[in-house]
């Protein structure tokens, strides 16, 4: 048996600030307990995200100083950040996410864009699965989850969770629960979710409500813990015989 304890960081997000998101992220991470070996941030965190063109005046490159800072962040505290952002490159917007550890940070770009992201950036083409301390590991981000295709592609022995940085809209509650739960059974996996809260004030640009309820899904499609609308830390230990003992039942994996 083995066990790794990991964090799914639910907090609001200051659009189109980011040194004030940098800023609660090495709070947050800072004040998660020691064990914690991997925290999952929400969607868009280091930018923030609003329809207009202002959403690329805060752009960031992967090579830039604010990723290179998340390295410094996994380094002194030991712990795998995934945190999305949007990505400048080559005069190109990519809704993004990055998988930052001391030595590495592998981005995954969102596949399927929702409502005016359409408008703003242009969806990502690659699959990407990283190594996380829970193991393999693959990238999904919010409106990813709807595309079954995107979890089958992922329908590998060795993928052991999905990673799924989101901001929810409140009013699609359900849905967001639904799928999470759908895609760890799909492929008998773990999902680890993590979901924005609060609202986004932006001057000019719409109100919008985010969900929160990040949560933890079992590899068998059941809740194992979740959060509500507050800013908290939801931290869990996910133990590999429950994983086992999953694909046991289910077979999928039965060669």
């Amino acid at each position: 048996m083995s066990t790794t304890t990991v964090a799914v960081v639910q907090c609001p997000v200051a659009d189109l600030d980011v040194e004030a998101n940098l800023d609660r992220l090495r709070g947050r991470v800072a004040g998660l307990p020691d064990d914690v070996s991997l925290a999952v941030f929400p969607e868009t965190f280091l930018t923030g995200y609003v329809p207009d063109e202002r959403v690329h005046d805060v752009a960031l490159a992967r090579d830039g100083p604010e990723l290179d800072a998340l390295a410094r962040v996994a380094s002194d505290h030991d712990c795998h950040t995934l945190v999305g952002f949007v990505e400048r490159a080559d005069g190109t917007y990519y809704n993004a996410t990055a998988y930052v550890t001391p030595e590495t940070t592998t981005v995954y770009r969102k596949r399927h864009l929702w409502g005016s992201e359409r408008h703003w950036l242009t969806p990502g083409d690659e699959r990407v699965t990283v190594e996380t301390p829970v193991g393999r590991a693959a990238l999904l981000t919010c409106y990813d989850l709807n595309f079954v295709a995107e979890s089958h592609a992922h329908l590998d022995e060795d993928v052991v969770a999905l990673l799924v940085p989101g901001a929810w809209p409140a009013a699609h509650d359900a849905n967001w629960r639904l799928l999470c739960r759908a895609r760890a059974l799909d492929g008998v996996r773990w999902v680890l979710a993590a979901g924005r809260t609060g609202t986004r004030e932006v001057l000019d640009a719409p109100e919008t409500a985010y969900n929160g309820r990040s949560l933890v899904v079992r590899p068998d499609g059941t809740v194992a813990a979740t959060l509500d609308r507050a800013s908290r830390d939801l931290v869990f230990t996910l133990d590999s015989t429950v994983l086992d003992g999953a694909r046991e039942t289910v077979g999928i994996f039965r060669r």
